[in-house]
C-alpha cells in the first residue's frame, strides 16, 4: 500500500531528526511548542529576532523547519498524535520532554 503524502512527511522528519544537534533538536522543541501554544511570549521574542535581515542563506536545517512547519499545518489532529508516536520511536526522552514543557505551558495559559 502507497504512503499518503503526511506518512511521507512525517517520515522525511523522523529521518531528518536522527541527524539533528541536541541544539537543533531544542530549536525544533520549541517550534512544536510554539505550534502547540502560539500565545507563548518566549516565541513572540524569538520570532521578532528572526525578522531581522541576513545576507546569509538559510541553513539545511533551517530549510527543514520551514518545510516542517507547512506539512504540520495541514496535518490533521489525528497526524499531528502520529506524528509524535513517530517520534516517540525515534527519541522517547524528546517527546517526553515535550510532553512536560507542553503541558506546563497549557497549565499557565488563559482559560
Amino acid at each position: 500500500m502507497a504512503q499518503s503524502c503526511p506518512e511521507r512527511e512525517m517520515q522525511c522528519v523522523t529521518h531528518w531528526f536522527k541527524s539533528w544537534s541536541p541544539f537543533q533538536k531544542q530549536d525544533f522543541l520549541k517550534d512544536l511548542l510554539d505550534k502547540l501554544v502560539p500565545n507563548n511570549i518566549d516565541s513572540l521574542f524569538d520570532s521578532m529576532k528572526s525578522l531581522g535581515v541576513s545576507d546569509r542563506l538559510p541553513s539545511i536545517f533551517q530549510c527543514q523547519l520551514k518545510l516542517f512547519s507547512e506539512w504540520f499545518s495541514e496535518w490533521s489532529d489525528a497526524e499531528r498524535n502520529d506524528f509524535l508516536l513517530k517520534l516517540r520511536v525515534v527519541d522517547s526522552d524528546f517527546v517526553n520532554r515535550f510532553e512536560e514543557e507542553a503541558h506546563k505551558l497549557t497549565s499557565l495559559a488563559p482559560t
